[in-house]
C-alpha cells in the first residue's frame, strides 16, 4: 500500500446506510473510527465528512460529537416528516455534489455506503476527474453493480471485529 502514500483522499460516510445495515444484519453499531482509519491507510486525509439525519427527538448529538471527535466534519439536516406521517431522510444529492466538488483536489474518494443510487457518481468520477472511487459497506447490503464498479471495495462483514461495536 506504501506506493499511494501520496494519494490524497476524502472520506464521505452515509451514516444512515450503514447504520440501518449494521442494525439489520448484526443488531450492533458501526465503529466509524475504524471504518476511517481503515479508508485513509497510510495515504493523506484532507477531509472526512459524515452525512447524518436528526430526528424530532434529537437524541443524535452526542454521536454527531463522537463523530467530530475521531476526525469527521458532521453534515446534518432535519428528518423530513410529510403529512400522512411519511418520512423522509438521505444525503445522496448532498454526498453526490461534494464528491463532484472535493474530486478536484483529490486522488481518491472513499464513498462509505452501499447504496446503488450511487453509482452515477462513481462511473463519472472515473471517467470525468480521474478520481479513484473506493467503497466501505456491508457487502450483503451493497448493490452488486456498485461493488463491479468500485476501483476497490471492503466488505464491513468480513471483519465485524473490527469495524462493529
Amino acid at each position: 500500500m506504501s506506493i499511494f502514500k501520496e494519494q490524497r483522499v476524502g472520506v464521505l460516510v452515509d451514516i444512515q446506510n450503514l447504520y440501518y445495515s449494521a442494525k439489520v444484519l448484526y443488531g450492533k453499531k458501526v465503529n466509524f473510527g475504524a471504518v476511517l482509519k481503515e479508508a485513509v491507510g497510510d495515504r493523506k486525509l484532507i477531509r472526512a465528512i459524515a452525512y447524518g439525519i436528526s430526528t424530532i427527538e434529537k437524541q443524535e448529538g452526542k454521536f454527531f460529537e463522537a463523530l467530530a471527535k475521531q476526525g469527521f466534519e458532521v453534515k446534518t439536516k432535519d428528518l423530513q416528516v410529510f403529512p400522512g406521517g411519511a418520512k423522509k431522510g438521505d444525503w445522496d444529492v448532498g454526498i453526490t455534489v461534494d464528491a463532484i466538488k472535493l474530486s478536484r483536489s483529490l486522488d481518491v474518494i472513499v464513498l462509505v455506503s452501499g447504496d446503488g443510487d450511487y453509482l452515477s457518481l462513481v462511473e463519472y468520477l472515473q471517467s470525468t476527474t480521474g478520481c479513484r472511487v473506493e467503497g466501505i459497506a456491508f457487502l450483503e447490503s451493497t448493490s452488486g453493480k456498485l461493488v463491479e464498479e468500485l476501483d476497490q471495495f471492503t466488505n464491513i462483514s468480513e471483519n465485524k471485529k473490527k469495524f462493529l461495536i
